[in-house]
């Protein structure tokens, strides 16, 4: 038997998490990139600013690798006391961006940092190939990706890639992101699904779908095809329900949304009210 104030507690948490049912069950997040330049004036106001608008995770960005993005402030600061401004805001931070040529040239220091800080996840946000790459060229990025995510597993984080448009191109029939699938190693390498692919005419749900188990996490965007411009989600083209669907069979384990920061408080609501 329970008493009549702890019902009414009950059903007061019972209904708090129907107002925020948060897709897949997990917490709200956002990428840092979007708000770079106002990390550069005031870190934890960032952090506080965020975190006021409903998000409770944030994806960072290798302060040294994007030092003269804005993450400079960031870099003589010892990785638990960014874990601890995290912390004060009400945040919490498990994923990081790293350019591919930082992680070749200072991998140890980056992953000294990442373990400081609690990160469970290392991704690669692009392997920087020219426009005019042959997919030779990205074949042999994706194979020096391995060995570096070998040593990030034995590290015990995950290594992740994300794509943008560039790898949503045929090259000789073959499209870009079907031959990395190819190349790199399942056990060693998940991906981070870009959804704003969708303005090219790709849909995520096709390839969490096409390759389950293969996926980490998600970076959220929506788009007007009217319009032609990236718009909060729920307010354009992406079928979320579909994609969350797909992404139970991708394997993703957490989702980042990446636009203007506008953008992204405007799609808080929507979110929370998502069931998946």
């Amino acid at each position: 038997m329970i008493s009549r104030r702890q019902f009414v507690a009950g059903s007061a948490l019972s209904l708090g998490a129907a107002l925020h049912a948060d897709p897949l069950g997990m917490p709200l997040g956002c990428q840092l990139y979007p708000v770079r330049k106002m990390l550069a004036q005031d870190i934890d106001g960032t952090f506080k600013e965020l975190s006021a608008a409903g998000f409770k995770m944030v994806e960072l960005c290798s302060p040294p690798g994007y030092e003269k993005a804005g993450f400079a402030p960031l870099i003589g600061l010892k990785p638990a006391e960014v874990k601890e401004k995290f912390k004060a805001a009400g945040l919490g931070c498990i994923s990081c961006h790293y350019g591919f040529k930082e992680l070749k040239d200072n991998l140890d220091d980056r992953i000294e940092f990442a373990k400081g800080l609690g990160l469970t996840q290392m991704i690669v946000s692009t392997f920087g190939l020219k426009p005019d790459a042959t997919m030779a060229d990205w074949a042999r990025a994706a194979g020096e990706m391995n060995p570096i995510a070998e040593k990030i597993k034995k590290a015990g984080m995950q290594a992740g890639f994300h794509n943008h448009h560039f790898e949503f191109k045929e090259i000789d029939g073959v499209l870009v992101y079907d031959k990395l699938m190819s190349e790199l190693d399942a056990k060693l390498v998940k991906m981070q699904f870009q959804v704003s692919v969708i303005s090219a005419g790709y849909e995520a749900a096709t390839f969490l779908t096409k390759y389950p188990g293969r996926f980490i996490s998600l970076h959220l965007a929506d788009w007007s095809s009217a319009d032609k411009k990236t718009v909060a989600i729920g307010k354009g083209v992406v079928d979320w329900k579909k994609l969350f669907t797909a992404a139970k069979k991708g394997g993703v384990k957490n989702y980042f949304v990446e636009m203007d920061l506008d953008l992204m408080k405007d799609s808080v609501g929507y979110l929370h009210e998502l069931k998946s």
